[in-house]
This record gives C-alpha cells, structure tokens and sequence, in this order.
C-alpha cells in the first residue's frame, strides 16, 4: 500500500497518474480540455487501457466525476497502475482494463464539484431532446439552501432542517441533490445541454466499449456516509436479475437507492446511462464506490459556501480561501489512516471484479 499515490492539487495527481502509466508501460490518451486550470496548467480526461481491443471484458475504473472528488479516485487508480502484481493479474486474453483519469479535470483543478458550467456531471446524463426531469421540492428550499449570507444564517439552516423533521431526511437529501434544471447557478444543476465531460466520455466510451460484451465499472465519490467507509452503491438497471448479479459480484453489502437502503437518494441523470447508450451491446455491471468523510451538515455547508462563492465571485483572496479548503476537506481527508482505509477497501472492490469477469459470460442471443 502507498499513500504516495494520492495528490495535493489536480497537477500533481495528473502527474504521477502519466508516470504511472509509463511505468505499466502503458500509453494515454489525452482529451484535452479547452480551458486551463487554477494555476494555468493543462487539464485533460486522461485515458488508459491495458489488453486487447476486442477483449470480450471491459473494466472501468473512473475517477473525478465530481471534480473535488478526484484526490481519492486518483490515488486509487495511481495506487493500482503502480502495483506490478495486479496489473499482471489483469493481462487475460478476454479482459482489458480502462483507467479514466479526471472525468471533470475541471473541477478537480478549480476545486469545485461541477464543472466549468456549474453542472453536477452526475445529473448530466439526461436526453435533452424530452422535457427534463422536474424537482419541485428542490424550487421549495433554494432560498433556504442558498441564501444571500455566507456562512449561512441559522434561520436558514434551521429551515432545512424543520424540511427534514416533516419530510423525513431522505426526503430533504433528494430535494435537495436529486437534479434540477431550473436554476443554472444552483446546486445539483443537471444543465440544459450535454457537456464537455459528458461528450468526451461517450467518445470514450464508443471507443473502448462497443467491442466488448460485458462491462463492469467502478466510479469513485466521496462526501456521504461514515468517515473511511466505502459504500458499494449500484448502478445499473432496476431488474432483479442485474440486481442479483451485481451481489453476487460485490456482496450483499451492495446497496440500491433505489430500494431506499442508500446513503445516497434516487438521483437523476447519472453518469451509468451513458452504458446502454454508447454500448448497448454490453452486459453492465456498475458500482459507485462512495466513501464518507466528514459529517453531513458540514459537508453540506461546504458546498453551499462553494455555490455562494460561485455566485459571488468578488469577495477577498482570504475567504475564497477559507471556502475552498472547507470545500477540499469535505471531499478528500488528508490523513493516512482514510487514505490507507480507502485503498485496502478499493482493492477488494476491484479483486471483486475481476473474479466476476472471470465467470462464464452469457450466451450471446
């Protein structure tokens, strides 16, 4: 186990997630995107495959699709790319590995969650052709979400949680991050428009996917549940065949929002669709990985000072300062014990999938 594969900013993750892929001998594909970062550095969706192209298996491990996410994600993929044994564990005729680094690079630079259009990526993934998903209970409490004052009021907090008393928490944590397409500056913004992160991984996606007939993809969060925890959530359709394969793969720890036994809420548009979409061909096999840090409300707090910023962006160097490392620290514990907690539990998860790839694939119909 090395800690040292986690990062302090968005460069230096970048950095040694290209030196580790060196080092595999593997090469990257770089999508570089149009913006710069916070210190003016490239940002890019680096991509990786170890195996062959038309490798019946394909394994997805992503990270950063909530940009202050990616410190985790990255120091699991940079930990795994690293590691001699696994990668050799790995080299299958039928399988290959895809390792997608920064799916939003640019909130991973920026430190922020959405990306550079305010848009929670997770909530992207909608057709933007049909009428959007509509959030009445999020237009409820905006007022009280994001007020004018930062750090929020206690009145205004204390709305919430009188939301939370009548409603039920779960209740107030979908109002709140199921996906809304009202409020362009908002949280949890779905947007009105695929975006760059969005078109960038279906490319991907057709690239990499449409060979193959099975896929089994792990997207690392962090910010909900208890501190170190990885919690296997699932991702994909709600039948009770996939369900029951997903189980079978992960354990019966996996838990479903849709069943309502999730740390996280039923959300829309999430970043899974693009599956059936770009690989229709494929059996899907998907968790996400999400790992607790800090206590809800402070978490919570975090991100409606980042929202308040965004809309304020002309307060002191100071106090952007302050917001951005409450932000960071809400996302990313920087401290061995989480680090070492993440990783050992990213490495049973991932020994998991290969042993469910391992099995007999389904007759082809």
């Amino acid at each position: 186990m090395d800690l040292s594969s986690f990062s302090q900013r968005y460069a230096e993750a970048r950095q040694k997630f290209l030196q580790a892929c060196a080092g595999a001998g593997l090469a990257v594909e770089s999508h570089v995107h149009p913006l710069r970062g916070r210190d003016g550095e490239e940002l890019a969706m680096d991509v990786a495959r170890l195996g062959a192209a038309d490798a019946a298996n394909l394994l997805i491990l992503s990270s950063a699709c909530h940009g202050a996410e990616g410190f985790c994600g990255s120091g699991i993929q940079v930990e795994h790319l690293r590691d001699p044994a696994w990668l050799e564990r790995c080299k299958r005729d039928d399988l290959a590995v895809l390792f997608i680094h920064a799916l939003n690079p640019h909130g991973f630079s920026w430190l922020r969650r959405v990306t550079e259009d305010n848009v929670d990526l997770n909530r992207n993934f909608l057709d933007f052709s049909q009428p959007l998903p509509d959030n009445p209970d999020y237009r409820a409490i905006a007022h009280l979400l994001l007020p004018r004052r930062q750090p929020p009021t206690l009145l205004s907090t204390l709305g919430l949680l009188g939301y939370s008393l009548r409603h039920g928490r779960m209740a107030l944590q979908g109002a709140i991050s199921r996906g809304q397409s009202d409020d362009p500056t908002g949280m949890f913004y779905a947007g009105n428009a695929p975006t760059w992160s969005r078109l960038t991984l279906e490319r991907v996606l057709q690239q990499h996917g449409l060979q193959c007939r099975r896929i089994a993809w792990i997207d690392i969060h962090t910010g909900l549940g208890p501190r170190g925890i990885g919690e296997r959530i699932y991702k994909g359709r709600q039948t009770p065949e996939d369900i029951a394969r997903c189980r079978r793969w992960w354990g019966e720890r996996v838990t479903n929002s849709a069943e309502g036994n999730s740390v996280s809420a039923k959300l829309n548009g999430t970043i899974d669709n693009v599956v059936p979409l770009t690989c229709p061909q494929a059996e899907y096999n998907g968790l996400t990985l999400e790992y607790g840090t800090l206590p809800g409300l402070q978490v919570l707090n975090a991100m409606r000072g980042d929202h308040w910023l965004h809309r304020n962006p002309q307060v002191a160097p100071a106090r952007q300062q302050r917001i951005k490392q409450q932000l960071r620290d809400a996302f990313y514990v920087d401290a061995d014990d989480w680090k070492a907690q993440v990783l050992e539990q990213a490495r049973e998860v991932l020994d998991q999938a290969l042993d469910g790839l391992a099995t007999p694939l389904p007759r082809a119909s």
